[in-house]
C-alpha cells in the first residue's frame, strides 16, 4: 500500500457545556486554562481520544489507557516484547536492525504509524539493554483552545459511605472539589506530512479512518468530569492538498478559519483549497 499521497489539514470544533474537558492534575484537577484565560484541552488528550476510538475500531494501538487495556500487558516494553502481542525480546536488542524494528512496529501498530513513538528502554540486561528506537509520525494535532476566555466553576463535594471493612460502619466524610466550564467553545487544528509517512508507511487509507474518526471522538468518552452530551464535536473542516508540500502552509490555512463563541464559523477563501465540511456526530 502506497503512503500518504498529498498533505492535509484539519480542523475540529468543540463545544463545551458544563464539564470539565482537560483537568489539570498539578492544579486539582481544574480546567486547563492559560494565563490569558482561555481553556486547552492538551494535544496529549487529544490524541488519547483519537487511539480509544481506534481501538473501538478494532485497530491495534500500542499505548492503550489502564482502562481500556485489551491484552493485559502492565507496561508498554512489555507490550513492545511480547511475542504474542509485540514485536518479541529480539526486536529491542543491542544488536537488533533499529530501522526493521521501526518498520515492523510501524505495521503492527497504528498510532506509532500516524503520531510516532519513541522506544526508549534502559538497562534490562543482555540484549534488550540502552535501545532508544525513535520514530517520527506524520500525523500532528496541536492542543484545543477556546475561542474567548472560559467561566470555570468550582463546588464543593462530600463522599459519605463506609470504603473499609465490612460496610456497616459509616465513614467519616470526605471533603473535595469539582470543577467544570459552565460553556465554551475549543478548536484543534492538525496536519498530516505525506514525506514523514513514507518513512512509516501512513496511508491514505489511513488518513481515511482518522477523518471518518473525528467527527466521532468524544463518543464513549463519558466520566464524571465530562457527562454524556456536555462536550460535542459540531465540525470538522478537511484540507487535502494537491500535492506533497501543499499549496499552502499550514498556518495560512489554519489561519482561514474564524470560528465565534457561538460555534458559527467563517472561511476566508484560499486559491484553490477549499475544505470539506463535516458534520460532528
Amino acid at each position: 500500500m502506497s503512503s500518504l499521497q498529498n498533505k492535509i489539514d484539519f480542523a475540529v470544533i468543540i463545544m463545551v457545556s458544563r464539564s470539565n474537558p482537560n483537568g489539570d492534575p498539578l492544579n486539582g484537577n481544574r480546567p486547563r486554562t492559560d494565563y490569558a484565560g482561555f481553556g486547552e484541552i492538551s494535544d496529549v488528550c487529544l490524541k488519547r481520544k483519537l487511539r480509544d476510538r481506534l481501538q473501538e475500531k478494532e485497530h491495534r494501538v500500542f499505548v492503550q489507557s489502564d482502562d481500556r487495556k485489551i491484552d493485559g500487558m502492565k507496561s508498554l516494553r512489555e507490550r513492545a516484547e511480547s511475542d504474542e502481542f509485540g514485536l518479541g525480546r529480539g526486536a529491542f536488542g543491542a544488536r537488533a536492525d533499529k530501522d526493521k524494528t521501526a518498520k515492523a512496529a510501524c505495521n503492527t501498530w497504528f498510532d506509532v504509524r500516524a503520531f510516532g513513538q519513541l522506544f526508549a528502554f534502559g538497562g534490562g540486561g543482555g540484549d534488550a539493554s540502552g535501545v532508544s528506537i525513535p520514530i517520527r509520525g506524520p500525523v500532528t494535532v496541536r492542543s484545543a483552545f477556546s475561542v474567548e476566555p472560559v467561566s470555570v466553576s468550582s463546588m464543593q463535594i462530600t463522599k459519605s459511605v463506609s470504603g473499609e471493612g465490612d460496610g456497616t460502619k459509616r465513614g467519616a466524610d470526605t471533603m473535595g472539589m469539582k470543577h467544570r466550564v459552565d460553556k465554551g467553545v475549543y478548536v484543534a487544528f492538525g496536519s498530516m506530512n505525506p514525506q514523514l509517512a513514507e518513512r512509516t508507511g501512513f496511508s491514505d487509507a489511513d488518513a481515511k479512518i482518522i477523518k471518518d474518526l473525528l467527527p466521532r471522538l468524544l463518543e464513549n468518552d463519558a466520566s464524571s468530569a465530562r457527562p454524556e452530551g456536555s462536550m460535542s464535536v459540531v465540525k470538522v473542516l478537511w484540507w487535502e492538498h494537491n500535492c506533497k508540500a501543499g499549496q499552502l502552509s499550514s498556518a495560512k490555512v489554519h489561519g482561514s478559519l474564524t470560528v465565534n463563541p457561538d460555534a458559527t464559523y467563517a472561511l476566508q477563501e484560499l486559491p484553490g483549497l477549499k475544505p470539506e465540511e463535516i458534520e460532528g456526530f
